[in-house]
């Protein structure tokens, strides 16, 4: 879930090869391997149908691409609902497994088809506001992630995790096989 950068930045992504047997490398340790870019197979920028973007009243497109701490990428746009939330979704190579490893606020594991998911509040400050969904895909999850403020005429009522597993299911089912 994107929590912001200052929120993942503990995540710690490098394998560490062993020391030197003599104690003394010199250096610090090689990485053997690091976190692969956001998944590329699907953007959500322009692979999204435009009907989809419009049943939900999505416009503003703006494209919400972000490089996080060790390695941690997003790549997507984000779209705004007149008098509703707001919606960012992105490719991240953050899998589903490292989402649950963080244990954010209200997580909740369950299954989109046969894809992994989980979702949690990811605000301490406003957690009925703003809640995320990532979907295990190749490479890493698809995260939809809603701001729904309670001044929202047309949403601020409802709750903002179910909102966002409601549209979550929607993108999921335009993924193409294979992703």
């Amino acid at each position: 879930m994107r929590f912001g950068t200052a929120a993942l930045a503990a995540f710690t992504i490098f394998a560490v090869a062993g020391c030197d047997s003599s104690g003394d490398s010199g250096s610090p340790p090689a990485p053997t391997s690091t976190l692969a870019g956001a998944p590329s197979a699907f953007d959500p920028c322009t692979d999204i149908p435009q009907s989809l973007l419009d049943s939900e009243g999505l416009r503003n497109e703006y494209k919400a691409d972000d490089n996080g701490a060790d390695g941690i990428r997003w790549r997507g746009c984000d779209w705004v609902q007149v008098d509703g939330y707001a919606a960012s979704i992105q490719t991240t190579n953050l899998t589903v497994a490292m989402v649950r490893d963080k244990k954010f606020s209200d997580a909740r594991e369950f299954a989109i088809g046969a894809r992994q998911a989980i979702s949690g509040k990811s605000s301490a400050d406003r957690p009925d506001e703003e809640c995320a969904v990532n979907v295990a895909i190749q490479g890493g999850s698809l995260e939809v992630g809603l701001t729904n403020p309670e001044s929202s005429k047309k949403t601020g009522h409802l709750d903002t995790c179910e909102l966002a597993r409601a549209l979550t299911e929607k993108v999921v089912a335009v993924l193409p096989q294979g992703v």
